[in-house]
Parts: structure tokens; C-alpha cells; sequence
């Protein structure tokens, strides 16, 4: 797909360290897979980096706009990237790419979603996507993030939850406070034994590159044929 040049319809607080970042699509739309990235910089700009796409395609068409996760720099320092961005600002957008994705609807087998971070982008546009099938399967999500701040998309995960749409499993790492009565510590083996649908599961991962090969490692511990692993990783 050639470079196109859009505009950035709103910039939203998500988290302490990240933005979402809605871009209009254009009066034609923009075709994409759940799972897949684009590489998106400011017009004009030669840096473009990657970024999952966090909409469901339905969901993207219905609003005519993407959504981006956007890590802001943790020096709090000014960056020459997406960081600059404001509504009616223009990027360039290059893709889109990849071949992370959910198992076709005629798999019919439950889904396991283990994000850590930022990872959690292309699992929510894959989850809605899953959601919107006439039968769903069972779909099992984790995220881990440093702390109950950083938990990207919680309200929207904890309310799909609630309706009984999906099992969820929330847990923080670093953060010391009191109020937080969820679980603590980092994904292991014995949280996914937990979490890990039962039948012949799916799972997705997509986090930093050690956390990606440690949930693989756990998952293969507990007999989730490789085969049935997808993963996208990226560096912390």
C-alpha cells in the first residue's frame, strides 16, 4: 500500500506513560486485519515507526478512524515523533503489515490473550474482531502491566468481563499500594495454568521480547503445542 498522508482526529490520556491516538481514515476508508500494524510518523518526517492498530476493523470503519497506543518517552523530554502530535495533525502512514492474528471463526476453539504493556493493542483489536462473530468462542484475556495505572483499556476489558463476554485476569508488578486487591507479580506459568481455557486453546501473545519468550516458555510448560502460539514482540 502506498505512503498516504491522514490526519489525527483526537489525542486521549490512557495511561501515565501512553496516548491513544485517533486517526481519520478518509473518505475511503482504510483496510486492515485485526492483528496487523501500520509505520506512521509526522508528515513529512523521514522517522516512521511501527505501531499495532488497536481498532477492530468493523469498528474502525464504523467510526472512520484508527486507533494507535502511543508510548510517551519516559524521560518526559520532548521526542520529534507521534509524542508531538495534536488533533489536526498530519502523519504519514505507511502498511498496513503483518500476519498476527486471531485463528479463522471455522477453528471454533477458545482463545487465550496474554498482553503485557502496550501489547495489549493488537489483542483488543483482535479481541472485538473475535467478539463480533455470530458464535464467539470462550475467550480467555491477561494483561500485566508495572502498575493498576498502566493497565491499558482496564475499563473497557473490566466491562466486557462484567456483561460475562470474556474471563479476565488483571495483574500489576510493581505497584506498591494498598487499594489494589488483584493479583501481583509477574505472568507465569501458574497464572496462565489459570487462565488457560480448557480444550485445545489458542494462544497470543505480544509484549517486550523477554516477556513474549517467557509466556511461550510457560505455555509449553503446561502442553500448548507450539502450533497453537502466535506472537508479536517488540523492545521494551
Amino acid at each position: 500500500m502506498p505512503l498516504t498522508t491522514l490526519v489525527v482526529r483526537e489525542v486521549m490520556a490512557a495511561t501515565p506513560r501512553t496516548r491513544r491516538l485517533r486517526i481519520d481514515t478518509g473518505a475511503d476508508g482504510f483496510r486492515f486485519a485485526a492483528g496487523q500494524a501500520v509505520m506512521v510518523g509526522l508528515h513529512g518526517s523521514p522517522l516512521r515507526k511501527p505501531y499495532s492498530i488497536a481498532s477492530a476493523p468493523a469498528e474502525a470503519a464504523r467510526l472512520g478512524s484508527i486507533e494507535l497506543l502511543i508510548q510517551v518517552d519516559d524521560s518526559g523530554g520532548p521526542d520529534p515523533h507521534l509524542e508531538l502530535a495534536t488533533a489536526g495533525t498530519r502523519v504519514d502512514v505507511d502498511g498496513p503489515f503483518g500476519s498476527f492474528a486471531a485463528p479463522p471463526a471455522a477453528d471454533g476453539g477458545p482463545l487465550l490473550l496474554v498482553a503485557g504493556g502496550t501489547g495489549i493493542a493488537p489483542l483488543r483489536s483482535m479481541l472485538l474482531d473475535t467478539l463480533e462473530r455470530a458464535s464467539p468462542p470462550r475467550v480467555h484475556v491477561v494483561l500485566s502491566a508495572r502498575t493498576t495505572a498502566e493497565l491499558g483499556y482496564r475499563d473497557e476489558l473490566e466491562g466486557l468481563s462484567a456483561a460475562g463476554r470474556i474471563h479476565l485476569w488483571l495483574t500489576v508488578t510493581r505497584d506498591p499500594g494498598e487499594a489494589w486487591q488483584g493479583r501481583r507479580g509477574r505472568i507465569d506459568r501458574a497464572l496462565l495454568a489459570d487462565a488457560l481455557p480448557p480444550g485445545d486453546p489458542w494462544c497470543l501473545v505480544c509484549g517486550p521480547a523477554a516477556f513474549v519468550r517467557d509466556a511461550q516458555l510457560a505455555l509449553a510448560a503446561l502442553a500448548v503445542p507450539e502450533a497453537r502460539i502466535g506472537v508479536e514482540r517488540y523492545d521494551a
